[in-house]
C-alpha cells in the first residue's frame, strides 16, 4: 500500500486514526498499539504477503537479542557476543535479499563464468527496520533503553508512516510518545497541521515527483538518441523528481505520524540549498546521515585518531552509504565520489570558505545533478552514456518527444479555453515544459519550507490543503511508488 493510492486516502487512513483513538478514548491504550501493530503489518503486506514474515521474524529476533544486552546479570563477553551475532544477523538478512545476486554475479563475472540471477525478491524498507533495530541493539547494549514491553518494541520498528522509507527513527525518540497519556486523544491543532503536512507531501509526490519521472523515464529508456540539451534536461529533472519524491515522502510521514500526536525527525531540509556536499548531506536523509555518524563514524574512531584516518573513516562512511542504498556498482562509485568531494572540502575547507556562497551554490548543485546519473543510470555503461551525451552538438535543441512528457491534462485544460494560451504553446511548445522544471526549481531553492514556517490552523490552511488533497486524488492514475522503497 501506498500514500499515493485511493485505499491508503479513503479508507486505510481514517479507519486506522478513528480505531486507534476510539480504542484509547475507553482506556484500552495496550489494545490501541495493538490495533495499530496490526494496521501497520496490514500496509505492509499489502504490498506482498511473504514480507509479513519476515519483518515478523526480524521484529522476534531482534527483541530476543535485545533482553540479552539489556540483562545486566549476564556475563559482559556473553553481552558483547549476542551484541556481534546481533548485527551479523542483520547485515546477513540485508545482504541476502539485497546483495546476494549481486554478490553471485561479480564473483561468477571474476571467475568467467555464465550465472543466472535467482531474482530474489527484496523486501521493501528492509534497510531502514534493519538499521533502526541494529540501533536498539546497540543502544540496549550500552544500557542506553528502558526494557520495553514487546508491544512497545513491535510498535516501534513497525509504525507505517516510517516503516518503509524512513526516517530512520531511535527508541528513545518514538516508544515514549506511545506511552505519553496527553498523544493519546486528538489534539486538533496537531491534526489539521499533520494534514496540512500531508497535502503538500502528496502534492509534491503525485503533481511534480510522478510529472517530472516521465521525463526522466524516457530520457534513461533512450540515452543513445539524446543530445546535448536533452541530457541536461533529463538529468536536471532526475535531480528534481528524486527530491519531489523522497521529499514529498517525507513530508508525507511526517504527517501521517502528526495526525496521531506523534513526532517524528526531520529528515529532509532544503537539501539543494547547500552551499557544500558536507551541508547537503546535513539535509539530505538527515537521519541516515545521523545513524551513520553514531553507529559508524564514532565507533571507527570519527575524528579522535588523527587526521589521515579521519579522513579514512569518512570515505569509509559513505561508502556504506552508496552500499546501502543499492546493489549496483553504479551506487558504490556514487558513494565513493561523494566520499572524495567531502574529503576535499574538509582538506580545503580554509580555501574553500574564501570562495563566494553563490559560487559554492553553484559548484555544489552542479555537482549533486552529476551525482545523480550515476545514481539513476541502470548500469555504469548507461552512465557513461549520460556523461558522453553532453559532448554532443549543443545547437540540436530539445527533441518534441521529450516536450510532450509535459503535456499534462491541467494544462491541456487550460490551454483549450483560453484561446491566446493555446497559440503560445503552438509557438512555443517547450513552454510547458519550461513552466514546470522553472516551477519545480523555484519551490525546491528559493521558499522556506514548510518545516521552517510555524504553522497556525486557519481558513486558508484548510482551503489550500483540501484543494490539494482533492486535486492530487482526482491525478492518481495507477500506483507510483517511491523511489526509496527500492532502497
Amino acid at each position: 500500500m501506498v500514500f499515493n493510492s485511493y485505499i491508503f486516502v479513503l479508507f486505510f487512513l481514517p479507519v486506522t486514526l478513528i480505531g486507534y483513538f476510539a480504542l484509547n478514548h475507553f482506556r484500552k491504550e495496550k489494545y490501541a498499539k495493538i490495533f495499530l501493530i496490526g494496521m501497520s503489518l496490514w500496509f505492509y503486506a499489502y504490498f506482498h504477503f511473504s514480507y509479513l514474515f519476515i519483518i515478523l521474524a526480524s521484529i522476534l529476533f531482534n527483541y530476543g537479542c535485545s533482553k540479552i544486552l539489556e540483562n545486566s546479570s549476564i556475563k559482559s563477553s556473553v553481552r558483547r557476543t549476542s551484541l556481534y551475532v546481533g548485527i551479523l544477523v542483520n547485515i546477513g538478512v540485508i545482504f541476502y535479499f539485497k546483495y546476494f545476486d549481486f554478490f553471485l554475479e561479480n564473483i561468477h563475472w571474476l571467475l568467467k563464468e555464465d550465472y543466472v540471477t535467482k531474482n530474489i525478491l527484496m523486501p521493501l524498507g528492509i534497510s531502514f527496520f534493519t538499521f533502526q533495530q541494529i540501533s536498539y541493539l546497540v543502544d540496549a547494549y550500552h544500557k542506553e533503553t528502558k526494557k520495553y514491553s514487546f508491544v512497545d518494541y513491535a510498535l516501534f520498528v513497525s509504525f507505517f508512516p516510517q516503516l518503509v522509507a524512513g526516517p530512520i527513527v531511535l527508541h528513545d525518540e518514538l516508544i515514549p510518545q506511545f506511552n505519553d497519556p496527553a498523544k493519546k486523544k486528538v489534539n486538533q491543532e496537531k491534526m489539521a497541521w499533520g494534514i496540512y503536512l500531508f497535502a503538500i507531501g502528496l502534492f509534491k509526490k503525485v503533481m511534480l515527483a510522478d510529472l517530472l519521472g516521465k521525463a526522466v523515464d524516457f530520457g534513461f529508456s533512450n540515452i543513445v538518441g539524446l543530445g546535448a540539451v536533452d541530457t541536461i534536461i533529463v538529468m536536471l529533472c532526475y535531480t528534481l523528481q528524486i527530491y519531489f519524491d523522497f521529499s514529498g515522502y517525507s513530508d508525507m510521514a511526517i504527517g501521517i505520524a502528526g495526525m496521531f500526536q506523534i513526532d517524528l525527525p526531520l529528515n529532509f531540509n532544503s537539501p539543494y540549498k547547500a552551499f557544500s556536499v558536507t551541508e547537503f548531506w546535513k539535509r539530505w536523509h538527515m537521519t541516515l546521515t545521523r545513524f551513520l555518524r553514531k553507529y559508524v563514524y564514532f565507533p571507527l574512531g570519527g575524528s579522535r585518531r588523527g587526521y589521515v584516518k579521519t579522513l579514512i573513516n569518512i570515505m569509509i562512511v559513505y561508502l556504506i552509504s552508496g552500499i546501502w542504498h543499492g546493489a549496483a556498482w553504479t551506487f558504490i562509485l556514487w558513494g565513493l565520489w561523494h566520499g572524495l568531494i567531502r574529503v576535499f572540502e574538509k582538506v580545503f575547507d580554509s580555501v574553500l570558505q574564501k570562495i563566494p556562497r553563490f559560487i559554492r551554490w553553484i559548484g555544489t548543485f552542479l555537482f549533486i545533478n552529476l551525482s545523480w546519473v550515476l545514481f539513476r543510470a541502470s548500469s555504469l555503461k548507461d552512465a557513461i552514456s549520460m556523461y558522453g551525451n553532453l559532448t554532443k552538438s549543443w545547437t540540436d535543441g530539445v527533441q518534441s518527444v521529450l516536450m510532450q512528457q509535459f503535456d499534462i491534462l491541467e494544462f491541456t485544460y487550460i490551454e483549450e479555453h483560453i484561446h491566446f494560451l493555446l497559440q503560445l504553446v503552438n509557438h512555443a511548445p517547450w513552454l510547458n515544459m519550461a513552466l514546470v522544471i522553472a516551477g519545480a526549481c523555484t519551490i525546491a531553492l528559493i521558499p522556506r519550507n514548510c518545516h521552517e514556517k510555524e504553522f497556525h490552523p486557519s481558513l486558508l490552511n484548510a482551503f489550500g490543503s483540501v484543494v490539494l488533497l482533492v486535486w492530487c486524488v482526482m491525478s492518481f492514475s495507477g500506483l507510483s511508488t517511491f523511489l526509496y522503497f527500492n532502497f
